[in-house]
Parts: structure tokens; C-alpha cells; sequence
């Protein structure tokens, strides 16, 4: 940190706690107690952190007598170092919270183990042979699910099979749906939506444009949007198979986000792409934010309020309002983000960057009254 930013702290100096990993960031996640985050990077090592901490915002929050006006002070201590441990080489690990603690990992080999928050790693949850693809955990159902490049296994609590499939494409990625009640996969060109009833049955391919870079539910279960490698994405009716497109934007769109008014954001535009909840989303866009030259790497929606926070490929990150134009400055610069996740209360935001920054930022309450 130089004298400058020594006299003149930023948001990002005052709320964040930041810790430098040997490789670039890939993932952020909280687990389900929202207690621990972890970390995962491209050299295949895991860096977990507790979201409590002695110095947080709120304990160094000053108002001045005179005039109220508040005051954040600077830590007087460094950070807790993280705990960290490689999970395997060259590669960067899956992370998946798990739905009693602790989280899921891929390992090499074709391993799935459990790890606990405090590092703790336990034996191999599954042991396949063979790389697993994609995986993805259910919460409310504590059912696990992976693609192992012969097809789609599903698996109990205990790492028991439950079902199979022979799904065809084999998804290279995977997301339950909020409800539990349906599972997405990506193919080289296709969304695959299954229904889970006792078995796995294939409810919708839906043929996309372009490979898919990403995939999210919307809350309500009936809507999955996809992001598209030409630079665009696609939004999937669950029910009817109908898809609605968008287009034209100046980059492939790796992240997206479904707001908890119902509204969609993405990445790949030189803005915060925003559209509203109706079924129609491509005719209701919501300008949110600033347009500049510099593209959005990273999206996360709030889970309680009309917030996104955007990451930006000059280390930029900005919290707005869906729908307003006013952006509150977090970060002024840094290394691309490639990685932002809110806690489920929303009062902290995970970030990680191509320059191996991992960072916890929480914000006191006050900042979003």
C-alpha cells in the first residue's frame, strides 16, 4: 500500500479484509452456514476464511457530534491468514457448499471429498476413477450430482447412488434448481433440463446458439438464462421451451444473475446488463449504472435487496441499485475480478481477481439504508 492510499483509504481499504493467493482466483463460496468462505485458484489450491472477525465495520463506525456525520476507522491489525491446501495440480478445483456444513471438492483423479471449515479434509466422499465434469448439491434435498463424462449420477447424504442417467449430451456443467426439483446441464450447444421424481428423467433439450459459457435459475424455478460464448445470452421458458435471445454483446457472457425482484444481469457488456422480471425480459432493459470502456467480468445480485455488485476487468467493483444510476465506488482498481458471491444475509461480498487477491468485504447496514 503506498503513502497516498495510506492517508487516503478507500471503501475497499476500510471495509475489505485482503489476502494475496499464488494464482488467480476462480471461485468464491460461502458455505451453508455462512460462517466460512472459500477460495478456490487455477493452481488447484483452496484458501478458506472466516466471515467473523474482532475489527469488523461496525465496531469502528465513529459519528461526530457535531455535524453526525460518520466515520469508518482503519484496522489496527492485519487480517487472519487464511487457511489454505491443495486439492489437486494445474487445475482449478470445483467447490460446492454442502447442505450440513463444510463443503463439497473435486479432487484429481476423480475424487469428490468433504471438507469442513476449518480445513479439515475427510475421506473421499465419492471415489469414480475418472474426471468428473460438472457437480452441483442441492441444499434442501442433500442430494449431490455430477457428470463424469459417461453420464449423470445422482447421489443420497451418504454418497449412495440414487439414479442414473445416460444423458445425452453429458453435461460439462450443472445446476439445481432453487426448489430442488429440476436439474440444468450444459452441453457443447445445448441446455438439457431434467426432472427429478424418484429417477432422472429428461424433461427439455433446448439447442442454443452458441456454446453456453454459464447457466442460472431464476427463484421462481420456471426461467434459466444462459450465457453465450458469441457474445450474448439466452433465456429459457422451463415449462413451455420457449427461448428468447439477446445478442450483440462485445464479449462472452460468463456470469450471470437472477435479482430478487425477479430481475436478470450479466456480464460481457461495457455496463451493468440489466433487464426486469417480465416474461419478455429483452423489451424491459434497466439501465443500471455507468457506461464506460471497460467490460463487466463479474455480476452478483444481492439476496435481499435491488442490488447488484459488478466487477470489472481494470479491478473495478461498484455496488448499484437495478434500475438507478447511482454506483457506490467499493474498489477503484486492481486485477480483473473473476470471482464475487454475497453471503445470504448480503452483508458481506466475497471477491476474487486474475492477480490473486481474495478479498471479504462486509458492509455495515447504514451503507444501504
Amino acid at each position: 500500500m503506498n503513502q497516498q492510499s495510506r492517508q487516503n483509504p478507500t471503501l475497499f481499504d476500510l471495509l475489505g479484509r485482503c489476502w494475496q493467493r499464488p494464482a488467480p482466483v476462480t471461485s468464491a463460496s460461502f458455505d451453508r452456514q455462512g460462517g466460512c468462505v472459500a477460495f478456490a485458484a487455477v493452481d488447484g489450491t483452496i484458501a478458506l476464511a472466516p466471515v467473523a472477525e474482532a475489527e469488523g465495520p461496525e465496531s469502528r463506525i465513529r459519528v461526530s457530534g457535531d455535524l453526525g456525520q460518520m466515520r469508518i476507522l482503519p484496522r489496527t491489525k492485519p487480517p487472519a491468514p487464511l487457511t489454505a491446501f491443495a486439492v489437486q495440480e494445474d487445475d482449478a478445483p470445483l467447490v460446492m457448499p454442502f447442505h450440513d456444513g463444510g463443503f463439497l471438492v473435486r479432487t484429481g483423479g476423480g475424487a469428490v471429498r468433504r471438507v469442513s471449515v476449518q480445513g479439515e479434509s475427510s475421506e473421499d466422499f465419492l471415489g469414480l476413477g475418472r474426471p468428473v465434469l460438472a457437480l452441483d448439491h442441492a441444499a434442501q434435498s442433500g442430494v449431490t450430482a455430477l457428470s463424469d463424462g459417461e453420464g449423470l449420477c445422482l447421489l443420497d447424504q451418504a454418497a449412495n447412488v440414487i439414479g442414473r442417467s445416460r444423458t445425452t449430451p453429458v453435461p460439462t456443467a450443472l445446476k439445481f434448481s432453487p426448489d430442488g426439483r429440476h436439474l440444468a446441464g450444459l452441453g457443447e450447444d445445448s441446455l438439457v433440463i431434467m426432472a427429478l421424481d424418484g429417477e432422472v428423467s429428461v424433461q427439455r433439450v433446448v439447442t442454443l446458439p452458441s456454446r453456453p459459457t454459464g447457466l442460472a435459475w431464476n427463484r421462481q424455478a420456471d426461467r434459466i438464462a444462459c450465457g453465450l460464448e458469441i457474445g450474448g445470452l439466452s433465456i429459457v421458458d422451463v415449462s413451455l421451451g420457449r427461448t428468447d435471445t439477446i445478442l450483440d454483446f462485445p464479449a462472452p457472457v460468463r456470469e450471470l444473475a437472477w435479482g430478487v425482484g425477479g430481475q436478470l444481469v450479466a456480464s460481457g457488456a461495457y455496463r451493468i446488463a440489466a433487464w426486469g422480471a417480465d416474461t419478455e425480459a429483452a423489451s424491459r432493459a434497466l439501465l443500471t449504472g455507468h457506461t464506460g470502456l471497460i467490460l463487466v467480468e463479474a455480476v452478483a445480485a444481492h439476496p435481499t435487496r435491488d442490488l447488484v455488485a459488478a466487477g470489472y476487468a481494470d479491478g473495478r467493483i461498484v455496488v448499484a441499485r437495478l434500475g438507478g444510476r447511482d454506483e457506490l465506488f467499493v474498489r477503484p482498481f486492481g486485477g480483473a475480478v473473476t470471482a464475487l458471491a454475497w453471503s445470504a444475509d448480503g452483508r458481506h461480498l466475497a471477491v476474487g481477481d486474475a492477480e490473486g487477491q481474495a478479498a471479504l468485504i462486509t458492509f455495515p447496514p447504514q451503507l444501504f439504508k
